[in-house]
């Protein structure tokens, strides 16, 4: 069971999105220096199948739902992403996770996007080149640059200001 504290609808955690945001608690990384960490706390409303939709029947207009952590229940994510994927085929979905390796429980045909590694203060959060951490992307709009259309590809790059590749930046070139 995993619960969530808030939503915020955004355009910065999942590019080119208009993603609803889920930020769910129960955190047991504990990252020093968290922006986010009354989410380490049990606290919130219970996210189910039920709460999920009517959390997505709320925000009209979104492109994506991003699961905010849920680190402590990897099968519940898994499972909410299917769910969503199921009901929702036409919406993304993604997941911030702040440990280093992907769980064995994700499958990853749930998901369009992924972030990997915990917050470390001296190197920064994705919109520092020098975070340890990474965001993937499902490789179908990446098509140009590999034949496997479903792979995920490591697109960090997307959050740094001062990248001008626009094929890698996250702006789309396709029309």
């Amino acid at each position: 069971m995993v619960k969530y504290v808030d939503t915020l609808v955004t355009f910065a955690e999942f590019p080119n999105e208009i993603s609803l945001c889920i930020n769910i608690s129960g955190c047991p990384n504990h990252c020093p220096g968290c922006h986010s960490s009354y989410l380490a706390q049990d606290i919130g409303e219970v996210l189910n199948k039920e709460s999920l939709f009517r959390l997505i029947e709320e925000n009209k207009g979104i492109s994506c739902v991003g699961l905010m952590g849920g680190d402590q229940a990897p099968n519940t994510i898994n499972w909410l992403a299917k769910c969503i994927k199921e009901q929702y085929p036409e919406l993304k979905v993604g997941w911030y996770s702040g440990k280093d390796k992907l769980p064995p429980e994700i499958n990853l045909d749930y998901f369009d996007f992924y972030k990997l590694g915990p917050y470390n203060e001296e190197r920064g959060p994705l919109t520092n080149p020098n975070t340890n951490q990474h965001f993937y992307s499902k490789g179908k709009h990446l098509h140009k640059i590999s034949a496997y259309k479903d792979s995920f590809y490591d697109v960090t790059n997307w959050f740094w200001k001062n990248d001008t590749n626009t094929e890698t930046a996250g702006i789309s070139t396709e029309s």
